[in-house]
């Protein structure tokens, strides 16, 4: 892993900060030491009120950030949830309609890799993926994949490395053969975690209006809203948070947003999250969601549903990241860039450097059908307030974003598609965080 500074000649940064502290139950900020530090070759202060000079936002980098602490009794409450009595007719049936959903969407593989982690990559025909499940996509079959926006310029990350080597089950040095893709392959267990097999693998429906009243998940964004997008690209450095809780979860990630903020809203997403309920573990993994219908009943994560078209066999959504940033030491960032096909209409998604993974549909969606009218960039945790008071989950590195880079969490080189599929820096972006006084941003 190399370090990271910007560019003193092209890049310009600006900070964002994320921060909780728990005393008592409660989420306070706590007072920062003033000083200096050094960034790149540039000398700049620590305090909580960061200045900038620059003509435009061309690149930013935020910071974000949860406390250090993770002690919870929540883990402990988690066991009698997961653990519950079934009468043998019962648990028989919920065991049979487990079994058919595994059916359904663990297809038949040529070929199964064993990943460091535990993780078993089914290699799947590509016609015989679940995206050609979906009723619109029967029959179809993948499409080629487009030019880059105009403005796209192919960089190498610090780590040195090639996309397919940034997740685990790589490392094993076997890959999936042309013509299939991996699919992380899902078991019992996956979705006896969850709490219900009609939810296992989708966001809980929850207004996504970024305030308090979100239904336990919060968030601390940057955005830009107002015009019309047709895409989003951005380098995120990958953290390993703290999760304290099995049914929390802790996200960095882009949303491509259209509708409204009612029933018909319409979303794309792609980032890292650790989630111990999905995966059964606390590894940072590469994820992806989609809705049509705010989380109701459209979408789910990776490629537990029909949906996303996947082309690429190197990249398993739903693996572990590896390597991570580490405090005070290297730093590793994965570039994600999310963008309309302007011949098909099709969102197509890259990650790494320069690798095609595949395509959300148009037809899957109605407001994204034609644009996105906002984009964010942030961190998501979920506070269930398991154990009564306000959840420990970290969000990014969980340190201050004044203790600067290194330290805290980032989005770097942000920009988004306009309307003749150009790659053009942010304006007037905006932030927003659902409770300041446990996660906030500048």
């Amino acid at each position: 892993m190399a370090g990271f500074g910007c560019d003193k000649k092209k890049d310009i940064c600006f900070w964002f900060d994320f921060r909780r502290r728990q005393e008592q139950g409660k989420c306070t900020k706590q007072k920062q030491k003033q000083g200096t530090k050094m960034f790149g070759r540039r000398r700049i202060h620590t305090r909580m009120n960061f200045t900038f000079n620059f003509p435009i936002i061309s690149s930013l980098v935020f910071f974000f950030l949860l406390s250090l602490t993770a002690i919870s009794a929540a883990q402990f409450e988690d066991l009698g949830r997961l653990n519950q009595t079934f009468r043998p007719g019962e648990e028989s049936k919920k065991m049979r309609l487990i079994r058919t959903h595994l059916l359904k969407i663990n297809k038949p593989s040529v070929k199964t890799i064993q990943s460091p982690d535990g993780d078993i990559m089914d290699c799947v025909m590509v016609h015989h993926q679940p995206a050609f499940d979906h009723p619109r996509l029967k029959g179809t079959k993948p499409l080629d994949p487009p030019e880059r926006p105009n403005g796209y310029h192919h960089h190498h990350h610090h780590a040195g490395m090639g996309s397919e080597n940034y997740q685990l089950w790589s490392l094993s040095g076997e890959s999936c053969p042309e013509g299939t893709i991996p699919i992380r392959r899902t078991t019992e267990q996956d979705i006896l975690r969850a709490n219900s097999i009609k939810r296992f693998g989708r966001k809980i429906a929850k207004p996504i209006r970024r305030d308090s009243s979100s239904g336990g998940h919060e968030h601390a964004v940057g955005y830009v809203s107002g015009d019309e997008y047709y895409g989003a690209k951005a380098s995120i450095n990958v953290w390993d948070p703290k999760v304290t809780d099995r049914f929390e979860f802790s996200l960095s990630q882009m949303w491509v947003i259209s509708g409204s903020f009612g029933d018909d809203l319409n979303t794309i997403e792609a980032g890292w999250q650790v989630s111990p309920e999905l995966y059964g573990d606390n590894y940072p993994r590469f994820f992806t969601y989609w809705t049509t219908d705010a989380y109701q009943t459209t979408g789910c994560y990776n490629l537990l549903c029909s949906g996303f078209v996947q082309t690429n066999n190197r990249i398993a959504i739903g693996a572990a990241i590896s390597p991570t940033s580490s405090y005070n030491g290297g730093q590793f960032d994965i570039s994600l860039l999310i963008w309309k096909d302007p011949k098909h209409g099709n969102w197509w998604l890259e990650f790494g450097s320069g690798v095609l993974v595949g395509y959300w549909p148009a037809s899957l969606f109605t407001h994204l059908r034609d644009h996105a009218s906002m984009v964010q960039f942030g961190g998501e945790i979920v506070n269930s307030q398991a154990s009564g008071s306000h959840t420990s989950t970290q969000m990014g590195s969980g340190h201050f974003s004044g203790e600067g880079f290194g330290k805290a969490s980032y989005f770097r080189n942000m920009q988004v598609v306009d309307w003749d599929n150009s790659l053009i820096p942010l304006s007037n972006l905006k932030v927003v965080a659902d409770n300041p006084n446990c996660y906030d941003i500048r």
